[in-house]
């Protein structure tokens, strides 16, 4: 029996426990490091792998640390006694194995599956074996049945309508912050719109950490149902509401293997849909040269495999394909684009047009799932919601409802212009290297971090002229961007004559 102690080590979604080499009472062969343990307590019990400190000063003899991930999860308060044996390995193992041999897997091998991976049974190097395995070859009934899998496991939300909407983006475009539009726009019309967004793993901002900066985020289940009951919908995380709790395990795996296969997308987003209790679903894939879905060809077979998972699911689902060919509204990072979203709803003279449209574009699709609507009103709706004034109240109501943000972040008051070397036109914008260089000037870590963008594709700029503005809260981070910066600034632009 060993005392428990909390380690200040973020391990990120991994159970990681932490046993002195000096132990006397757990120095068998069974227990070196990387093994998984089973750390137990008065019916309370968590699986974790095993790492051994050298360090006497960091954890004693008689001590088991774990990281905040597993401390937390545990549920133990520090100093209590508890049991540490030798974890079986998950018989879904054999499974695993299987598909990295090539074979095809059942519905019930991914349930299994599945649900070790919630539970932790696996390692991230059995987990990285699983999704590379899977990402060379999965047949369509195979997605079917890891989507499902998904979905089974951790919550599962129920609501009193019948007609429950949402809208999700694929992502690879920075500044696409519509689900903030959509939402206010779609509960002011009376739809419900339990919206559960992710927080950035690669990007620069995912919708939790921009929504963040206006209201809390981070609710749990029953707050979210009250929220959704007074104000038709919400934009909370859905990390906190353990809606297909293995999907953020695995893709906390996924993004540093770059692993972002068109099957694991569908599995991972129509299991969160269908764990919110969505019926109907409008998904956005923006297309281009430097986003995610790069081809006509790739952006078509993503929505077919879209269409047949929802229909097999029962979701009804509509893929609308946009411009993906540059950054969508003038900032990038939680601030920036916190503002743009705020200036649209308020109707304000300096609202990106290009995020107004697009939200317009989105949200009209979804109004036309009501059947009281009449076909092909959905974007007149849309935009007589917006200009009325009543989605910059409902957005209102919904900041209300869940609450002031835990912190009020300011704009990065480190700041680099980068100006144009000549007269020119802007011919292209480079999304995946503007995201990186937000990124790597703090974005989503510091909330204030971010690009301010004052061109877009097709204006015309004199040599000298700012093309867009580095913000940083941090000396480091400043110079990592401005060094990217030197490399190539992401602007391309075509000289006049």
């Amino acid at each position: 029996m060993l005392k428990l102690k909390p380690m200040a080590i973020d391990t990120y979604r991994e159970n990681v426990a932490y046993l002195s080499r000096d132990c006397p009472l757990y120095r068998a062969e069974k227990f070196q490091g990387l093994a998984k343990i089973e750390v137990s307590k008065n019916g309370r019990s968590i699986l974790a792998v095993l790492n051994i400190i050298d360090d006497s000063s960091l954890l004693g003899a008689d001590e088991l640390g774990l990281s905040e991930s597993g401390f937390r999860q545990l549920g133990l308060p520090a100093g209590e006694v508890v049991k540490v044996a030798q974890a079986a390995p998950p018989a879904s193992r054999e499974a695993v194995r299987a598909k990295v041999l090539g074979q095809s897997l059942s519905a019930a091998d991914f349930e299994a599956i599945i649900r070790d991976i919630a539970a932790n049974r696996y390692s991230k190097m059995e987990i990285a074996a699983f999704l590379i395995a899977s990402a060379s070859f999965l047949t369509t009934d195979e997605v079917l049945s890891m989507t499902r899998a998904m979905a089974a496991v951790g919550s599962r939300l129920t609501w009193p309508d019948r007609l429950v909407v949402d809208k999700h983006c694929i992502g690879g475009v920075p500044g696409n912050r519509t689900s903030m539009i959509v939402v206010p726009i779609v509960a002011a019309h009376g739809l419900t719109i339990p919206k559960t967004s992710s927080r950035s793993i690669t990007s620069p901002a995912g919708t939790a950490d921009t929504m963040e900066v206006l209201a809390r985020v981070e609710i749990d289940i029953d707050e979210m149902r009250d929220i959704v009951g007074r104000a038709h919908g919400c934009i909370v995380w859905g990390g906190h509401v353990n809606l297909a709790p293995a999907d953020d395990i695995l893709i906390s795996v996924e993004r540093p293997l770059g692993i972002d296969t068109r099957e694991q997308l569908v599995a991972s987003i129509l299991s969160k849909k269908l764990s919110a209790g969505s019926t109907h679903l409008v998904i956005d894939i923006p297309m281009g040269p430097t986003a995610k879905v790069r081809s006509h060809t790739d952006a078509i077979r993503l929505r077919k495999l879209f269409e047949f998972v929802g229909d097999q699911l029962g979701l009804t689902v509509r893929v609308e394909i946009t411009d993906g060919t540059q950054p969508v509204g003038n900032g990038v990072g939680p601030v920036l684009e916190a503002r743009d979203v705020m200036r649209v709803l308020e109707r304000d003279p300096l609202a990106p047009g290009d995020l107004r449209s697009r939200a317009l574009l989105l949200a009209g699709h979804i109004l036309e799932f009501d059947p009281n609507l009449r076909g092909g009103k959905g974007h007149e709706r849309a935009k007589e919601l917006l200009d009325s004034g009543a989605a910059a109240r409902q957005m209102a109501e919904i900041i209300e409802a869940q609450g002031p943000p835990p912190a009020s972040p300011i704009l990065g008051t480190l700041k680099q212009d980068v100006i144009a070397d000549a007269d020119g036109t802007v011919a292209a914008i480079d999304c995946y290297r503007i995201a990186r260089l937000a990124r790597l000037a703090g974005a989503p870590t510091d909330k204030g971090a971010g690009i301010d963008l004052f061109k877009k594709v097709g204006d015309p700029v004199q040599k000298g002229e700012p093309l867009y503005r580095i913000h940083a809260a941090h000396p480091t981070d400043f110079r990592f961007a401005g060094e990217m910066v030197a490399e190539d600034p992401g602007y391309h632009l075509t000289p006049s004559r």
